[in-house]
């Protein structure tokens, strides 16, 4: 399968999702109001959480499912782990919804800061979010197994058409049915049940039938425990640094403010949509380039994907960091919003592209099957991260949490990329730095000036701002390509095709 059509493939697929999912926000704050919209918030932050009970599985499975491709695995022992996986996934699954339907009342009432809406229907839309989460946690195990089949066009096809009902068909309720809470995590609940359906019988119809009959296997989930278990503690680790933040929130701001805090982070978030297409679509490929040994081919693909990741990705942060004001009124039309969330959005989204960039050092350590380093960073990071946070927040509010993202993640390339190549790809670090990194920054950044001196001196209007940030970043994605020396002759190349097809023409 083609890396390139994979990541296309990742970046269509999320792309509409995000796009969607980011363009619907201000419709349904008009519809269900800033608390209810916090409660949608916080239904992705109680879905991250969920990756605590994944156990390191999911990821597992799906480098399981690479290392079959690559003949390393047999057929029946792939399909005795996707069925022992099923079985453990799917009693954790019920088990939380159980939990947390039986806590909302308890969180609605003692934990949540609401001011406008009543108890019972924040506890109400709390059970809903229970199945919800429920059945998107089972949808992320085969997921993650088409993924690692490198079946990707098919499954951005699918979040196209599954995206499209779940966004469009919220609206719709929202504004023919029923504007509540309730009705939105039904609607949501529904997909998701048609999602998982869908998910669940690709992943068992891609796969070739076994000798025998797929069963629950102890030995199957002994193998993988190791491998499994780091992922764990990575994911586990993870979740405190991405969350915690939210977590605190919601116990000592009023709810008004924790949407506030929750639409920045969800725009900052959509950072991770520009690396995670790249990182999904390569991750399989440094499996196969790891177990054949071929260092030379190991080191272009990660320097390839490390420069086309940082030219897709600093555009975007430096708008959304050095324009997070501008972003918010010409996406929302709200100067209040701009004004309330505009501050945090700039360090979050700083914080966010830090994070992102670490993406493909971190996929390598994945493919080699070394989990300890990000495990360690992870564990120092959150020994100092959710002190600093417990004593800031009361102190700063919630400027205090976004600040804290950038520092944190600053750690992590100046000292989890160092350490790393002292293990893999040795003399490549600099090289990292230096041509994957910096250069295609610079040039971004450059871009970047002009619109900086434009609005030093006005506040534009909304159209105006639709127009400089259009314009900025198309030059500064431009600018970024041209300073990176992996994607520039691609860039040359195509220039000069289309320059002979007008002359032909």
């Amino acid at each position: 399968m083609s890396v390139k059509r994979n990541i296309v493939a990742n970046y269509v697929g999320q792309g509409v999702a995000s796009l969607l999912s980011l363009g619907l926000v201000p419709v349904y704050i008009r519809y269900l109001g800033i608390e209810a919209y916090a409660l949608v918030g916080l239904f992705a932050v109680i879905q991250s959480w969920m990756s605590v009970l994944d156990l390191g599985m999911g990821p597992t499975l799906g480098r399981e499912m690479a290392r079959f491709t690559a003949g390393k695995v047999t057929v029946q022992s792939i399909r005795d782990l996707l069925r022992s996986l099923e079985f453990i996934y799917f009693g954790l699954a019920l088990a939380a919804a159980i939990a947390l339907t039986a806590a909302a009342g308890w969180l609605a009432a003692h934990w949540l800061q609401a001011d406008r809406l009543p108890v019972a229907t924040v506890a109400g839309a709390l059970s809903l979010l229970a199945t919800v989460v429920a059945l998107r946690f089972c949808e992320g195990l085969y997921r993650s197994g088409i993924t690692g089949l490198q079946q990707q066009v098919w499954l951005n096809g699918a979040t196209i058409i599954l995206a499209v009902l779940r966004s469009f068909g919220a609206l719709a309720v929202l504004a023919f049915i029923a504007p509540t809470i309730k009705a939105f995590f039904v609607w949501q609940g529904l997909v998701s049940l048609l999602s998982l359906a869908a998910m669940a019988a690709k992943l068992h119809l891609a796969l070739p039938k076994a000798p025998r009959a797929p069963r629950f296997s102890w030995r199957a989930l002994g193998e993988i425990r190791r491998f499994a278990g780091g992922i764990l503690g990575i994911s586990v680790l993870t979740l405190l640094l991405t969350q915690v933040d939210k977590v605190i929130l919601s116990r000592m701001l009023p709810l008004t403010e924790l949407g506030y805090y929750m639409l920045a982070a969800t725009i900052a978030g959509s950072l991770y949509l520009l690396s995670a297409p790249i990182g999904l679509a390569v991750a399989p490929m440094l499996v196969r380039l790891v177990e054949a040994g071929d260092e030379a081919a190991l080191s272009a693909v990660y320097h390839k994907s490390s420069q086309l990741l940082t030219v897709l990705l600093v555009p975007a942060a430096l708008l959304l960091a050095l324009f997070p004001g501008g972003v918010l009124l010409a996406w929302s039309g709200d100067p209040a919003i701009a004004a309330r969330a505009g501050p945090i959005l700039g360090l979050l989204a700083v914080g966010t592209f830090l994070s992102a960039q670490f993406q493909i050092p971190y996929v390598l350590q994945l493919a080699a099957g070394w989990t300890g380093l990000i495990l360690r960073l992870n564990l120092a990071a959150v020994a100092l991260l959710v002190p600093a946070l417990i004593w800031a927040v009361p102190q700063a509010g919630a400027i205090a949490a976004a600040a804290a993202s950038v520092a944190l993640n600053l750690g992590y390339l100046l000292i989890g990329v160092p350490i790393q190549h002292r293990r893999l790809l040795r003399t490549e670090m600099w090289r990292w730095y230096r041509a994957d990194v910096v250069l295609p920054a610079a040039g971004a950044f450059a871009a970047c000036v002009p619109a900086l001196l434009i609005v030093a001196g006005r506040v534009p209007s909304r159209l105006e701002w639709f127009a400089l940030l259009a314009l900025t970043g198309v030059a500064s994605v431009g600018a970024a390509a041209l300073s990176a020396s992996h994607i520039r002759p691609l860039l040359v190349a195509a220039a000069k095709q289309f320059r002979r097809g007008t002359l032909i023409r």
